[in-house]
């Protein structure tokens, strides 16, 4: 008996979703609420579990084709389960025929990367082609994705660290591909966007058509912040089972300045400005499939552990690919640290409908004047970019002159100052 499987629902005002990966094949055996495909929404990818134990039966949509919820898009054969390994059974017989003939000899290096991927977890099209560029053993290599799964930066991570394995002998047997080898690295390659992707630079645009942008810049002398780190940070880990990180901090302190300035913590809505007396924090992360927002509730009001446990897990989730659509929805104010990443300067850009986004870059020593001398600090820049139709120069220079002042001085953040 086959049971439909059909696309969930993703979420309030989602109606579409693209397939992103199958997870099983036709004839593989799946348990009951197992993942048996993935989904690309706008926001996030879901995955969708089976209905029934059975046996996978067939695919009704490609990766790559765009599916309604509630639409059909593979079967499952139900009570079927046990002939999963019956039909996995008989494989080792044709295998052994096959190498006999001479013929399917030239086709034996493909089904050896294919089940050598397979024995550690289903690859995606796109994954599996990087492997097989880079002549890599998919076994050797440990998967950061849902499961254990393989994703592109892991390959390609592996690939740079192994740079030995890039003349592979692989290519070698692709000589009648002159064209090829007598122009190397001219080669181009058309990938279509995911839906993420899409959705993303459709935002980014949406903002700088929308809102009238200015950015403005300050420094911030990160000594106290550090001091206070090191001094606790065995204690707050131990006490809290978290690490003390510098995220804690500046959403304090953006917390204790949107108090002062609400307009970096409102949105134009029609001809009408919506105040929050809430603070929902936006983290910018980075995932596997792009840039993801994950939203941090009500942290004007949470500790430093819950701030930290909160972005951890948001964090964890997001390079799994777990975030959930209400993970992603909301959001007042977004802190952007590509400071991780080493960026130096930048100009972020507003995640609409949001007036104002603060990012954070790295911490570097530089010369600075203290009391007449010059001395050496750990610095790093600030830039906060605003809506300008809601946030006025001046209040955009003291919103982040009290972020300044809150984190050269964490006191402030413990009596409201």
């Amino acid at each position: 008996m086959s049971t439909e499987v059909k696309v969930p629902t993703l979420g309030e005002s989602v109606t579409e979703a693209t397939i992103g990966e199958w997870l099983k094949k036709p004839g593989e055996a799946v348990a009951l609420d197992e993942p048996i495909a993935s989904l690309e929404t706008d926001k996030v990818a879901v995955e969708v579990p089976s209905p029934v134990a059975g046996v996978m039966g067939q695919q009704l949509a490609a990766v790559g084709d765009t599916v309604n919820v509630g639409a059909t898009i593979a079967t499952v054969e139900a009570g079927g389960a046990a002939t999963a390994p019956a039909a996995a059974a008989p494989a080792p017989a044709p295998a052994k025929a096959e190498a006999a003939a001479p013929a399917p000899a030239a086709s034996a290096p493909a089904p050896a990367v294919e089940e050598a991927g397979d024995g550690v977890t289903t690859l995606s099209p796109a994954v599996r082609r990087l492997v097989l560029e880079h002549g890599l053993d998919p076994s050797k290599i440990k998967g950061t994705g849902k499961d254990g799964r393989l994703t592109k930066e892991d390959v390609l991570a592996a690939a740079a660290a192994a740079p030995e394995a890039a003349p592979a002998p692989a290519p070698a047997a692709d000589a009648p591909a002159p064209a090829a080898s007598a122009a190397p690295g001219r080669e181009e390659e058309r990938v279509k966007m995911t839906r993420l992707r899409q959705t993303i630079a459709k935002r980014l645009k949406a903002a700088q058509d929308t809102a009238a942008m200015l950015t403005t810049f300050n420094d911030v002398d990160m000594s106290a912040v550090m001091a206070t780190r090191d001094k606790y940070r065995e204690s707050f880990e131990k006490k809290h089972g978290v690490r003390l990180g510098f995220m804690s901090f500046f959403t304090k302190a953006v917390a204790l300045a949107a108090h002062d300035i609400p307009a970096v913590n409102a949105r134009i809505e029609g001809d009408e400005i919506v105040y929050h007396n809430y603070l929902d924090v936006s983290v910018a992360v980075s995932a596997p499939n792009g840039l993801v927002v994950p939203v941090v509730r009500n942290a004007d009001s949470m500790s430093f552990a819950e701030i930290e446990k909160a972005i951890a897990d948001l964090g964890k989730r997001a390079k799994e690919g777990t975030l959930t659509m209400d993970d992603m929805t909301g959001g007042t104010f977004t802190i952007s640290n590509g400071g991780v990443f080493g960026g130096l300067m930048s100009t972020p850009i507003i995640n609409p409908p949001q007036s104002a986004v603060l990012g954070l870059h790295r911490i570097e020593d530089r010369p600075v004047v203290r009391d007449g001398q010059i001395v050496i600090r750990p610095m790093m820049y600030l830039a906060m970019s605003y809506d300008h139709r809601l946030v006025d120069g001046r209040e955009a220079v003291t919103f982040l002159k009290t972020i300044k002042e809150a984190i050269e001085d964490p006191t402030r953040l413990l009596i409201d100052l």
